[in-house]
């Protein structure tokens, strides 16, 4: 693995990153595919088609169903899904945030109720990057607690402490597994997260520390889990600088087009949400004017395409009108129709802003788009 610093503009950076399944250009959006899927109904080989570079799945939900010794058998998760570019793999610490009525958390590990039939489950750091490894993913994140926030200091600061001991237990015991000689991928790399909510300091030393272990990248975790985007903003400002700048910076669930550009100012590079696909679902299009609802009665006649700017397969053939038609009918293409949109319409912009940073004119760049999604679609 190498990642190259390619240029930079102010904090925003252009890197280039080169793993054993692909090169990633940075910034990179990475589209979420949780259960080995994209949600509405866009198989694997199609997302080349919409500029996609990273896709990225869920270690919990593939340990559950089918199971990551069933991914395993089948040769590790970019075979089973018959996507050839990089994977990455969250650790499945973000259930201990998310079910938290379900889960006891100690320092071995998280005990959690399934959320499909309610058996128990134990999951710690070596089982996190157990499941990681038969996955065979590009990138496995380490196993870390995100706490729910507002969260009192003194429990932020035990749990980012133990996030750190288990960290190091996550790089011991994937080094030990990419020496197996049944190992899907035996150069899987690993991404630590930095934990601390909106305690700056916190998340400083945090930083500091984690740093030491010389990791192929690092993530900001926990946030955009209940702090307000100005919170969220400053605490990345604050704290990126004292990660490696020679390694990728990883925003992880954020997040919108907005967020995104305010992110990489900022330092970030590496993104995912949910946002695209989610949104498609509920008849929603982002664009290069705002988000656009397409159930509005104003687009019942529309010939237009979704975005007149945008060159995506859907805009190219689609007009408004059939769109819409196709959400209010409940139709499955519409919201497929839309997910290929919104995704292509995400990853057009991370190669924009590639190119505005290239060129020292990111600023400028953000200040234009920002601009363009307030204004709105005119009449």
């Amino acid at each position: 693995m190498s990642y190259q610093l390619l240029h930079t503009d102010g904090s925003a950076k252009r890197g280039r990153m080169t793993t054993v399944h692909g090169v990633i250009e940075t910034p990179v959006f990475m589209n979420v595919g949780t259960a080995a899927a994209i949600k509405g109904a866009v198989a694997a080989p199609e997302l080349h088609t919409l500029k996609t570079q990273v896709e990225l799945s869920n270690t919990y939900h593939l340990h559950l169903r089918p199971g990551d010794e069933v991914v395993k058998a089948m040769g590790g998760i970019r075979k089973f899904m018959v996507w050839d570019g990089p994977v990455v793999t969250d650790s499945g610490g973000f259930q201990v945030f998310s079910l938290a009525k379900l889960r006891k958390i100690r320092e071995n590990g998280v005990t959690f109720q399934s959320h499909i039939d309610g058996h128990r489950i134990f999951m710690g750091p070596e089982e996190s990057m157990r499941i990681q490894s038969n996955i065979g993913s590009t990138i496995a994140m380490a196993f870390d607690e995100c706490p729910a926030l507002p969260c009192e200091r003194s429990y932020m600061e035990q749990s980012v402490k133990r996030t750190e001991r288990w960290l190091v237990r996550c790089k011991n015991e994937l080094a030990r597994l990419n020496r197996l000689p049944d190992t899907v991928n035996p150069d899987q790399l690993l991404f630590g997260i930095n934990q601390g909510g909106t305690y700056t300091d916190i998340r400083i030393e945090n930083a500091k520390r984690i740093s030491e272990l010389d990791l192929a990248g690092y993530a900001l975790g926990g946030l955009a889990v209940g702090e307000s985007h100005a919170e969220m903003y400053e605490t990345i400002a604050q704290t990126v600088p004292y990660l490696p700048q020679n390694k990728p910076t990883y925003l992880m669930g954020v997040g919108t087009p907005e967020n995104i550009l305010e992110a990489v100012e900022r330092g970030v590079d590496f993104f995912d949400c949910v946002y695209p696909s989610r949104n498609a679902r509920h008849g929603n299009a982002y664009t290069n004017h705002g988000k656009m609802n397409l159930k509005n009665a104003r687009y019942e006649r529309d010939d237009r395409p979704i975005d007149p700017l945008c060159d995506c397969p859907v805009c190219r053939t689609h007009s408004r009108a059939y769109i819409r038609h196709l959400i209010k009918s409940e139709e499955m293409l519409g919201a497929r129709l839309l997910t290929m949109h919104n995704l292509y319409f995400y990853n057009n912009m991370m190669e924009e802003i590639r190119n505005a940073i290239e060129e020292d004119r990111f600023l400028e760049y953000k200040k234009k788009k920002l601009a363009g999604f307030a204004a709105g679609e005119e009449e």
